[in-house]
């Protein structure tokens, strides 16, 4: 509607109705949060966290509504139908821009439960949003190197133990839990320093899932695969914010849970670790082969070159 206007007022538009949406909704998060911490009952918790979800809900309609007014954009979606706000998902995405949260959240909205993020430990500090976060419970991951634990042993398995913690409580209540397989945003200097078998994509990292499916894999209804293509190539949060998103395609597909990866050990166990490591991976060649057969569609509609393709 607004996106006519010159991409520095849009900017501004934008980021005042966001700060707003986000200032008007974090406060009462942070009440109802509250009643929890003084009173960590169970029964407290389950007439609490609906109320929590709903507001976070309510929240996220309202970026929809800010994007909608400031953004001119082609969405090209499929495989949202027959899916149940009431179940739980663990749902992966392919990852490649912060704008990714926002376009996931915007069409994942009420169909199905709030997505729960898996977190940096540093991100706790980003103002307001930490609040936030920590109000609603995503769980805060450490993610030390190999290196660091090495000199730091005690402080192996303590991301394990968040996720074990994080996943008793999301049992309570239908929940949604996400995990961005590749660990952190998709950039060709990533691919080229991992020397990805992946033209699109960058490694996965099974282990957070692995953990995820352990802990509650018989609550999961299924795993939500989707994948998130830009034709023009992906574009940062501010040029999100000036407007900029011009075309997005998401294809998302319910799959089912092999019940023999439900239960194992992968830290412990080698046999159930290349068992899950495969299966992840023939995950990722098929959302690889995907990626590239929907840059190759949109581009032949346009008539441009692979803009999404590691050159």
């Amino acid at each position: 509607m607004l996106s006519f206007l010159p991409s520095p007022i849009t900017f501004t538009i934008a980021t005042l109705l966001m700060a707003i949406n986000a200032l008007f909704w974090v406060p009462i998060l942070l009440v109802f949060s509250s009643l929890k911490l003084i009173l960590p009952f169970k029964a407290v918790r389950l007439r609490i966290d609906p109320i929590l979800l709903g507001i976070a809900e309510n929240w996220i309609w309202g970026n929809s509504a800010w994007m909608a007014l400031t953004q001119r954009t082609h969405w090209d979606v499929q495989g949202l139908d027959g899916l149940d706000p009431h179940s739980w998902y663990m749902v992966n995405s392919n990852h490649q821009s912060w704008v990714d949260i926002l376009v996931l959240q915007h069409l994942l909205n009420r169909r199905i439960p709030l997505l729960k993020f898996f977190l940096k430990q540093q991100l706790i500090w980003v103002p307001v949003m930490g609040l936030a976060w920590w109000a609603l419970e995503f769980p805060f991951m450490r993610r030390h190197t190999e290196e660091y634990l090495k000199k730091h042993p005690e402080m192996r398995g303590k991301d394990q133990e968040t996720t074990r913690k994080a996943c008793e409580k999301y049992a309570l209540i239908p929940t949604s839990v996400m995990n961005f397989l590749e660990g952190t945003r998709f950039t060709p200097a990533k691919h080229a320093k991992q020397q990805s078998p992946y033209r699109h994509l960058l490694k996965p990292k099974a282990g957070g899932m692995a953990m995820a499916l352990n802990a509650m894999g018989d609550k999961f209804q299924a795993i939500l695969d989707v994948t998130i293509v830009y034709p023009d190539g992906p574009i940062s949060f501010t040029d999100f914010l000036r407007g900029k998103l011009r075309r997005v395609i998401v294809r998302v597909r319910s799959l089912p849970i092999p019940q023999h990866l439900m239960s194992g050990d992968y830290a412990q166990d080698p046999a159930f670790r290349e068992a899950f490591s495969q299966w992840v991976q023939q995950l990722w060649r098929e959302k690889d082969a995907q990626i590239e057969a929907l840059l190759t569609q949109a581009n032949k509609a346009t008539g441009t070159g692979p803009a999404q393709a590691n050159q």
